[in-house]
């Protein structure tokens, strides 16, 4: 004979024992209270093991289609492998004008999540085109990418690269460069010329933006890729340095990413930039170059006008006014902001103390462009 369980005999006696109106309510309650849970830990109890329970059906389910993705493509395969000589004499038949050259096949851009690379999207081993070149159009070349940021950081091997990578472009006033809303393959360094940024607003080309001497144009659609944000017409006659899409993110761009991580990581220790954010931070990540000086070499010089401002990366230097040694410098320290923020003389000189000293540098225009977060940084550190 089967015997009642306990628990399930003392709750029956209690049911008949009281007849409550509604007995399974009765119950239910009878059963929390005895298990000693409150309502609303109990119900969360069921809760969670149902989506426990939820959880192991979906990784089932997963593990289910996974293996019927890798058949399929499996599968598939091999009937392109077997199809593959007759999909070329296809070919033959498509007209003319449904076909796309080999060249603009090649260019063709993927969205940004091709850019990603796994065993399906096999990345390719780099190798970057090479424009032969006279010492004369290297020279000219060398001196035009030290003038934008993006460039100036760059390694000497990444430089020589991306010397021997560009390919000159010579344009005549009007010529339009790029076309908005196409595909961008290529970014552009100017040499020499004006160049006129255009979109279409309101249902009028309206100019936006006037690139010249030094500038880089076209970076953007390589960058974040993207479509031409606007046309570019060249304004008058203009010597563009043309550079592709692999060079610049195989050489370029992770240099650029590196350099400005490293730099924001740095900046981030320096007093005068702890409480900007992050947006300003990386703005004067790239307007910032490096220069290296040897012991001795004085960086700035007493009474003379100040055209940068410097904060020390490595070594140590010292402030020297009328003969007298007034202040040291360490990494993360800072100097010739007043000459900038009051456009007055250098009140000291600055001596390079250690066997080599890197400082980062500014210029006056682009401090002059974070006048505004800096200077109120600079002032208050007077005061």
């Amino acid at each position: 004979m089967d015997v009642l369980d306990p628990i399930l005999e003392e709750m029956v006696s209690d049911v008949l024992t009281t007849m409550p109106g509604v007995p399974i309510e009765f119950m239910i309650r009878w059963l929390r209270k005895r298990s000693g849970l409150p309502a609303t830990d109990a119900l969360r109890l069921a809760i969670k093991e149902k989506n426990q329970a939820l959880k192991e059906e979906l990784d089932r389910a997963r593990g289910v289609m996974t293996e019927v993705v890798s058949t399929l493509n499996d599968n598939k395969q091999a009937e392109d492998s077997a199809e593959e000589e007759d999909d070329d004499d296809d070919c033959d038949e498509i007209p003319e004008s449904f076909r796309k050259s080999e060249e603009s096949m090649g260019r063709a851009r993927a969205s940004v999540s091709a850019e990603a690379y796994g065993q399906w999207n096999q990345k390719k081993a780099f190798e970057p085109p090479n424009y032969p070149k006279t010492d004369e159009q290297k020279t000219r070349l060398g001196a035009t990418l030290q003038k934008s940021f993006m460039f100036a950081a760059l390694e000497q091997k990444d430089m020589d690269i991306i010397l021997q990578a560009t390919k000159e472009c010579k344009f005549s006033a009007g010529t339009k460069v790029i076309t908005e809303g196409e595909n961008g393959d290529y970014l552009f360094v100017i040499e020499k010329g004006n160049l006129e940024c255009k979109k279409m607003i309101n249902g009028e080309s309206k100019v936006v933006k006037t690139v010249n001497e030094g500038d880089v144009f076209g970076e953007l659609a390589l960058l974040y890729n993207c479509p031409r944000a606007a046309d570019v017409v060249a304004k008058d006659d203009c010597v563009c340095w043309q550079l592709d899409r692999d060079t610049f993110n195989n050489i370029v761009k992770e240099a650029s990413v590196k350099q400005r991580e490293k730099y924001d990581a740095f900046l981030k220790s320096v007093t005068i930039l702890r409480e900007l954010g992050d947006y300003e931070r990386s703005q004067i990540s790239d307007a910032l170059k490096s220069e290296v000086h040897s012991k001795g070499a004085v960086i700035v010089k007493q009474d003379e006008p100040g055209d940068k401002f410097y904060i020390v990366e490595e070594g140590t230097l010292y402030a020297d006014k009328d003969g007298q040694k007034v202040m040291d410098y360490k990494a993360g320290d800072y100097f010739g902001e007043l000459a900038l923020l009051k456009n007055q003389p250098r009140a000291a000189s600055v001596i390079v103390d250690s066997a080599n000293a890197k400082v980062l540098t500014m210029s006056r225009q682009a401090f002059t462009k974070m006048l505004g977060p800096l200077q109120a940084l600079a002032l208050r550190s007077y005061k």
